[in-house]
């Protein structure tokens, strides 16, 4: 229950003095305490559970104020921010206060707020103006609320923060409204209780969802409706309530009989008959459980049927072949990733995969796929840096007929609208535009997209993997990526090891991909002894996994092993292209070869390239295009040297 007026002043002086005791300034404008990189990481590992149970409500929150220049945070119970999302002109001002994710807003830390109140007072409670004890948080209204477990202790607050002028008591009754909801889903996070508990939390948001949303019991006999049915159907809200689901929905008894065995009816096409004719949907339908796991209604939910979408998934071949089993691995560390992996691949935020270039991020995107709820259904993978920046929003969001020169006849879908259903990859973002990552950022956020050249908005029911090998937070600290967007795409972050941090599981690796190469190429395996394993291990693999399959196949082409490539002191080092596998292996053993004519004839090109097969200015160009060290030509051609770069590869 919040604290009366007069409560209150008692609480905010009590907070004051402790403050001051402290030795907090007044003119403070920073948490004393930020974690970052590790410790943040360890700090979100700690609050999976916390994290996973509310963000949908943080963001449903969000939506119900969205425009009216307030955010929403979650922290865990030390007052560590896990989330903040919120309206881009008032978050930029809380980023330029550092508070982010990681930043700490207890008492202690940063003086008294909402936040910091709601964990030591155990209470929900509104905190406006000059009530704050710092200057520069003066000029906002927070309401928080504390999240507390079933033995009543306190794991965390949910705050929603805005312009001082927009204090109201409604805004600290849905803070509690939706903690109330998320505590009933941590309690009963294994059975249908939460659902029935957070009811009347999820009807109120039911108009704000773009599908068509019914619920009836085990009769047909229709309990709740949401705005968009009217629309699809053409039916009055009186005429609904009157019906049972068997005269709308065509063979419903076996569609409920697959839920009742299956647990779920997931985008099937199906026909309703709507009030003038007979109207084709995607519809899935779910179980409604009691507290005793008994089914008690059923849930419906209806899509608008896009069949351009599946037709373009199917020609494009947009399906994920990867699953975890297939990840080969038994560093502790590793696995524990993997683990971490499942446990939120059936989760609907959006996830983070960062690492080393060849760490092998789309594999792991994958299997994220295929061990969630939508593995049948189609996974796109898009590389953010390949697309010419005047192309990537045609591709991302489709076009139109006649929306530009050149646009096919009838249009085309986009890959968002390609993965409705399923998964999206966006690997590369950080190499993303900034106009394309304010779209980007409403599709997270609203669920919508619009082709190029229409107005109407199409509804997408898309998971978005992000991955990248920069590090996205310091590029948006420089301005060249949305800070809100990464927050968004940060709320699940999965973080790849190099290999050269997991050497143990070098010689399962080397195994794996000699069995693999060898019978593609139809070519025995090469032995590799004791020695030569050493190399590999203690070798700092730039290039990683990809690198060490492409030297494996390497060796199994040449019968060899190139222990040149993987000492130190060599007069060359191998640098690895970001080109497809196929392209990049080619091209490799090309290079290699080349390497190995010109030492073959003591660097002179002319009989090299006699020897090749090709022009002498073909194979300068070879030699510039790898960066072959000119230290392999011979020094007598001295003046065609200087047209090579001076780059060892």
């Amino acid at each position: 229950m919040a604290v009366n007026k007069l409560e209150k002043k008692a609480y905010i002086y009590e907070s004051h003095k402790r403050c001051m005791d402290l030795g907090i300034e007044f003119n403070m404008v920073l948490s004393r305490k930020i974690l970052d990189g590790k410790e943040f990481e360890d700090r979100l590992d700690l609050n999976k559970e916390l994290i996973l149970n509310a963000t949908p409500f943080v963001n449903q929150l969000y939506n119900f104020v969205k425009g009216s220049n307030f955010f929403a945070t979650l922290t865990d119970e030390t007052g560590c921010i896990l989330n903040v999302i919120g309206d881009e002109d008032i978050l930029s001002e809380a980023f330029k206060l550092k508070m982010i994710p990681g930043a700490y807003m207890d008492e202690e830390d940063i003086g008294t707020n909402a936040i910091s109140l709601a964990l030591t007072e155990k209470m929900p409670i509104q905190v406006s103006g000059d009530e704050h004890y710092i200057k520069v948080y003066q000029r906002w209204t927070c309401s928080a609320a504390p999240i507390k477990n079933k033995s009543g202790q306190v794991i965390g607050v949910l705050s929603l923060t805005g312009y001082s002028e927009a204090v109201h008591s409604h805004t600290l009754g849905m803070i509690v409204a939706a903690v109330n909801t998320i505590q009933k889903i941590i309690e009963n996070n294994k059975n249908g209780e939460a659902l029935k508990a957070s009811k009347q939390y999820i009807e109120a948001a039911f108009d704000s969802v773009e599908s068509g949303i019914l619920t009836s019991d085990l009769r047909g006999n229709i309990k709740t409706i949401n705005k968009h049915i009217y629309e699809m159907f053409g039916y009055s809200e009186n005429e609904l309530k009157h019906m049972n689901m068997s005269e709308l929905v065509e063979n419903l008894s076996s569609i409920v009989d697959i839920v009742v065995n299956k647990g779920q009816f997931w985008n099937e096409e199906v026909y309703i008959n709507a009030r003038k004719n007979k109207l084709q949907f995607n519809l899935s339908v779910y179980p409604i459980l009691n507290s005793e796991n008994i089914f008690e209604e059923i849930t419906y939910v209806f899509m608008e049927v896009k069949k351009t979408r599946k037709t373009a998934g199917k020609i494009s071949g947009c399906k994920a072949i990867y699953t975890f089993d297939k990840i080969v691995g038994k560093n502790k560390e590793f696995i524990n990733i993997i683990e971490y992996a499942k446990k939120i691949s059936d989760s609907r935020s959006t996830i983070l995969i960062t690492g080393e270039s060849g760490t092998g991020k789309e594999i792991f995107a994958q299997s994220i796929h295929n061990f969630s709820d939508r593995k049948g259904e189609t996974f796109v993978a898009v590389n953010c840096g390949a697309i010419p920046r005047n192309l990537i929003e045609s591709e991302l969001f489709g076009y139109e007929e006649g929306a530009f020169t050149g646009a096919k006849r009838g249009g085309n879908a986009g890959k968002f609208e390609i993965a409705d259903g399923g998964t999206i990859f966006l690997d590369e973002i950080g190499e993303m535009p900034l106009d394309m990552q304010t779209r980007l950022l409403r599709v997270i956020e609203e669920g919508v997209i619009s082709r190029i050249g229409s107005s109407k908005q199409l509804y997408v029911n898309v998971r978005i993997i992000a991955a990248t090998n920069k590090d996205l937070k310091a590029e948006a600290e420089k301005g060249n990526f949305r800070k809100d967007l990464f927050y968004r795409l940060n709320v699940l972050p999965i973080h790849l090891p190099s290999l050269r941090n997991r050497r143990d599981d070098i010689p399962l690796l080397i195994n794996y991909f000699m069995k693999k190469i060898s019978k593609h190429l139809n070519k025995r395996m090469v032995y590799i002894d004791d020695i030569q394993l050493n190399y590999f291990i203690n070798y700092n693999w730039p290039g990683n996994i990809r690198e060490l399959e492409n030297i494996v196949e390497l060796i199994i082409n040449t019968e060899s092993v190139p222990i040149d490539i993987l000492q130190k002191d060599t007069n060359f080092q191998f640098e690895l292209y970001d080109l497809e596998d196929e392209c990049l292996k080619l091209e490799y053993m090309e290079m290699m070869h080349i390497i190995k004519v010109l030492k073959k004839y003591n660097g002179n090109v002319a009989f090299a390239a006699k020897a090749l097969g090709i022009g002498r200015n073909t194979l300068y160009r070879k030699i510039s295009n790898y960066s072959i060290d000119r230290s392999i030509i011979e020094q007598s051609s001295g003046m065609e040297q200087g047209k090579m770069k001076n780059v060892p590869i």
